[in-house]
C-alpha cells in the first residue's frame, strides 16, 4: 500500500491477509488497567474477520471471542520479533480477505513482512502454521500440516505454532481427544518446524530483511538525555513550556524521569520539527555564558530598550544605552518585534536569571568618541545619613509626652486648694455674730 508505514499481502492456499503497520509515539501506547496495576502496551494487533471472507453476508458487528482470541495469539507471536530498545508504538491491523485454513497464522506471516517493509529492524522474521491430527480408537494417528477448514472441523487437533529456525515464539492447541502422548507432541512440533521453514523461505523471496530506513511519511523519533534538575524547566508550570514547544515546532515531546536523568522523546514527521524541538530543549537546559555572542530575536520593545530572546525560553534586556555608541533619545523606529539582532551577553545573574545584553560592543567605536564619565554618587543623599525615625523630632516623641497620670496634675492641685479655701470662708461667715445696730428713722 502506498500511503501506510508498512504493509504486506500474504496468501496461502485459500487464505489471504492484508496487513498494515502504523508507527506512533509513546503517547499512542495502549493503557491496560487491570485489577492489580496499570500498564502500557507498545504493540496493538487488530484482527478483522469480515463475513465476506467465508462467502457469507452477515452484518458487520464488533469483534467477538474468535477475533479477540486469534488476534491475541498473533500478537504474542509478533511481539517476540520487536527489538527491546524499539521506541515506537506499533499498531498492526490484519484484514482477512479470504479464509479456508488458519487465518491467524496468515496474520503472523503478513505481520512479519509488513514490519520489515516498515523498516523495523526486527530480530528475525517469523512464520506460523496450523497442525492437525486424525486418530482412531486403535491408537493410530496421522499428523496433518497446514490444515483446511474441513480438516480443522473433522480432525482431533488444531495446533498452531509461531516461530522461526531459532525457536518457538507462541503456540496454541485445541484437542478433541483426552490427551496426547509425548511422542505425538514431539512429532507434531518437528513437522511444524519443517512447515514453518518452508513458509519462511517463500516469504524471503519477497522480503528477506528489513528495509534500511523508515518511509518518508513515517514519524521519526529521537531520544535526548537531560539533567534531572532541568525536567521542570522543560515542562513548565502546568505544562506550559512543553505545550508551547509542541505547538511551535509540530513535534510530539514526552519527558520521563529515569534514575538520575531525564529521558526526552521527540517524534515528528520529517527531521525539521524534531531539530527545532531539540534546539528549543537544548536552549532551555543550557546556561548562557558571559561574553558569548548570540543572534537573538526581538520579543518586545519598551521605552528603555528591548527584550531579546537569545536562546529558547531565555530573554535578556538590551538597554537603550547598549544599542549603539550614539545617544538614543527614544526607541521609536529602532527595532521591530521579531527582528533578528546580534548581541553579546555582558552580565548574567545566576540567582535571578536576569540577562544583560549589549549590541554596541560588537560595533566599531566612532572616531573621536569620548565616553561620558560615570556619575558620582552624593554622600549626603545616601539613606545611611538620613535621620531615622528615632531622630525625627525627638521632642515630639511619645516618651516625652506626659502620661495620663501626669497630665494636668498641677491644675488639679490648684482646684483642690481653692475649694478648701472657699469652704473655710463660708464657715467663718456662718460663725460671725449678726449686727443688730439699726438706724432710727424719724
Amino acid at each position: 500500500l502506498p500511503s501506510v508505514h508498512g504493509s504486506a499481502l500474504f496468501t496461502r492456499g485459500e487464505t489471504q491477509s492484508l496487513t498494515s503497520v502504523t508507527l506512533g509515539s509513546k503517547l499512542d501506547q495502549q493503557m491496560i488497567d487491570n485489577y492489580k496495576e496499570k500498564s502500557f502496551s507498545k504493540l496493538m494487533l487488530h484482527y478483522n474477520f469480515p463475513s465476506f471472507s467465508v462467502g457469507e453476508a452477515r452484518p458487520n458487528r464488533g469483534p467477538g471471542r474468535r477475533e479477540i482470541g486469534h488476534g491475541a495469539l498473533a500478537e504474542r507471536g509478533l511481539k517476540r520479533m520487536i527489538p527491546d530498545d524499539f521506541p515506537y508504538t506499533l499498531r498492526i491491523v490484519s484484514d482477512i480477505l479470504e479464509s479456508n485454513g488458519s487465518s491467524s497464522m496468515a496474520t503472523v506471516c503478513a505481520g512479519s513482512m509488513a514490519m520489515m517493509d516498515a523498516g523495523i529492524q526486527v530480530k528475525a522474521g517469523a512464520s506460523g502454521i496450523a497442525m492437525g491430527m486424525v486418530a482412531d480408537s486403535d491408537g493410530r494417528y496421522a499428523i496433518l500440516s497446514d490444515i483446511l477448514g474441513d480438516e480443522d472441523h473433522l480432525g482431533d487437533m488444531d495446533f498452531k505454532v509461531v516461530g522461526n529456525e531459532s525457536g518457538i515464539y507462541a503456540c496454541q492447541m485445541d484437542m478433541k481427544v483426552e490427551g496426547l502422548s509425548y511422542d505425538v507432541l514431539e512429532e507434531a512440533l518437528l513437522q511444524a518446524k519443517e512447515g514453518r521453514m518452508h513458509i519462511l523461505k517463500e516469504m524471503e523471496k519477497t522480503i528477506a530483511k528489513p528495509n534500511e530506513g523508515l518511509k518518508d511519511h513515517a514519524p521519526q523519533i529521537e531520544i535526548m538525555i537531560i539533567p534531572k534538575d532541568k525536567i521542570g524547566a522543560c515542562i513548565g508550570s502546568g505544562g506550559k513550556v512543553i505545550q508551547e514547544i509542541q505547538a511551535e515546532t509540530g513535534a510530539i515531546v514526552t519527558i520521563e524521569e529515569e534514575g538520575d536523568t531525564g529521558v526526552v522523546e521527540i517524534s515528528g514527521i520529517g527531521s525539521e520539527p524534531i531539530e527545532k524541538a531539540k534546539e528549543w530543549i537544548t536552549g532551555i537546559i543550557t546556561d548562557p555564558e558571559v561574553g558569548t555572542e548570540y543572534v537573538g530575536k526581538v520579543k518586545s520593545v519598551v521605552d528603555f530598550g528591548a527584550f531579546v530572546e537569545i536562546l529558547p525560553g531565555k530573554e535578556g534586556l538590551l538597554h537603550i544605552s547598549e544599542i549603539s555608541w550614539e545617544r538614543l533619545e527614544s526607541m521609536d523606529d529602532v527595532f521591530e518585534d521579531g527582528e533578528e539582532v546580534k548581541v553579546k551577553l555582558i552580565e548574567f545573574d545566576e540567582r535571578s536569571g536576569k540577562l544583560r545584553l549589549s549590541r554596541k560592543v560588537l560595533l566599531e567605536k566612532p572616531e573621536g568618541y569620548v565616553e561620558r564619565p560615570p556619575r558620582e554618587r552624593r554622600d549626603n543623599r545616601g539613606r545611611d545619613n538620613r535621620g531615622g525615625r528615632d531622630n525625627r523630632g525627638g521632642g515630639r516623641g511619645r516618651d516625652n509626652r506626659g502620661g495620663r497620670d501626669n497630665r494636668g496634675g498641677d491644675r488639679r492641685d490648684n482646684r483642690n486648694r481653692n475649694d478648701n479655701r472657699n469652704r473655710n470662708d463660708n464657715r467663718n461667715s456662718d460663725n460671725k455674730p449678726a449686727d443688730n445696730s439699726s438706724e432710727d428713722v424719724g
